[in-house]
């Protein structure tokens, strides 16, 4: 195979494997690097003790965490990236988040680009990744150029009624925009079925919009294009002077192999994009490629998140749970000036999933109750940047991240708001 491309794309996420998608009808040589293969089909595909309590498709990889101590990641190496596993919740950021924003816990600094900038390619993508949802539910959502692609998605019986619920409160429930490929007005040829299994599984059906069905499969229909996967990138090489990256080092099949480009892109996600650019240090560059600032790999964020569950004496028999969402407190409230955040839903947990985290101790029958008389919430509010949140590498070049939570006053009062709401 040839060794130089006209652009080379370093991961097959969100990122690299949408961008992959759009390249591809252009007629240029591209090739896209992914360190990991496809996901199998399998039954452990819908398995909640598979996936969550043996997490079996989850990175062997060890980081260290700001002590030095082992850091186990969350994170998935496959074809499509960790979109193979997201509950497939599709939103915009809103308007006021591309500037800047005072929270509790400090300020959340201005973007370079506005949300008109990006409105566009918002309306792209919702297109390309099926999105389901209705504009104007929501109370802060931002204007955009055209509906939806396809309708919301339903509510099973127990969360319209909690949605109903709701709204009596005086709320703005809204249903969750979802790149899933579902028609209820003909469920027997619908790709999707509406599982319990689509927030953190892999879609055995191949239903859920993820970078891999939506983007890469499709695009490797072009000649042009060729996808290697099992491919580690070590490095990237520079010209002498340093000013253009010249080779891309990879590990594939216990062998060293060397490519080229006219442009590299590095799309591997916060933590593995800063980590190749720091190993990427050269005499021209010795604190890494892209690095004269001292920046890359800080101001490191990852959202302050919770799962709530409101556990019933009313059993809660819902199947597909990631319907409905509440953004009433995104930026506040009238006795809080500051935002607070976002709550919807996970996947419907059950006993194998409870059993992930709960004390081992924990009976199995006692889990399982749980599961079958809860609602099961997620709350995500904003971290702020910080210098000191930050990726670095140990003395054996292996991934160090250093995080401590921040700005949570406001996450606090959300959960506040939803134990008080219940």
């Amino acid at each position: 195979m040839p060794t130089h491309y006209d652009v080379i794309i370093i991961g097959s996420g969100a990122g690299g494997g949408t961008l992959f998608h759009a390249l591809a009808p252009t007629g240029k040589r591209i090739l896209l690097l992914e360190r990991g293969e496809y996901v199998p089909r399998e039954k452990d595909n819908w398995s909640t003790k598979a996936v969550n309590l043996d997490g079996k498709y989850n990175t062997k990889e060890v980081w260290r965490d700001r002590e030095g101590n082992d850091l186990h990641p969350h994170t998935n190496y496959w074809v499509g990236g960790n979109t193979k596993f997201y509950g497939a919740a599709l939103f915009r950021l809103r308007r006021e988040d591309f500037g800047e924003i005072k929270h509790h816990g400090g300020v959340s600094p201005a973007w370079p680009i506005s949300y008109q900038d990006m409105e566009p390619y918002y309306t792209r993508a919702e297109q390309l990744y099926q999105v389901h949802g209705e504009r104007g539910v929501d109370p802060t959502d931002p204007p955009a150029g055209s509906p939806y692609p396809h309708p919301p998605v339903s509510h099973e019986l127990r969360i319209q009624q909690l949605a109903d619920d709701l709204a009596r409160l005086g709320l703005r429930p809204f249903h969750v925009p979802l790149g899933i490929m579902l028609d209820e007005k003909d469920p027997v040829r619908s790709r999707c079925i509406r599982c319990e299994t689509c927030d953190g599984h892999p879609c055995l059906v191949s239903a859920k919009s993820d970078a891999q069905v939506v983007c890469v499969d499709p695009a490797l229909a072009h000649p042009n294009v060729t996808l290697l996967t099992g491919a580690y990138v070590r490095r990237l090489e520079t010209t002498p002077s340093g000013r253009a990256v010249t080779g891309v080092i990879v590990e594939r099949g216990g062998a060293t192999e060397a490519y080229s480009a006219d442009m590299v892109v590095v799309s591997a996600g916060a933590i593995n994009s800063a980590a190749l650019l720091l190993r990427s240090a050269n005499d021209r560059h010795p604190r890494g490629l892209a690095n004269g600032s001292d920046v890359v790999g800080r101001h490191y964020m990852g959202h302050v998140n919770s799962i709530l569950m409101a556990i019933s004496k009313c059993p809660n028999p819902t199947v597909f749970q990631k319907t409905l969402a509440v953004n009433d407190f995104y930026f506040g409230s009238p006795e809080w000036a500051f935002p607070m955040g976002h709550i919807s839903f996970v996947g419907k947990l059950d006993g194998q999933t409870l059993k992930a985290g709960a004390p081992a101790i924990a009976p199995g029958w006692t889990l399982d109750l749980m599961g079958r008389h809860s609602l099961d919430f997620w709350l995500t509010s904003e971290d702020l940047p910080d210098p000191d949140n930050r990726v670095t590498l140990d003395r054996n070049g292996d991934i160090a991240l250093s995080y401590a939570p921040n700005n949570e006053e406001g996450h606090q009062r959300l959960i506040d708001k939803l134990k008080g709401l219940m």
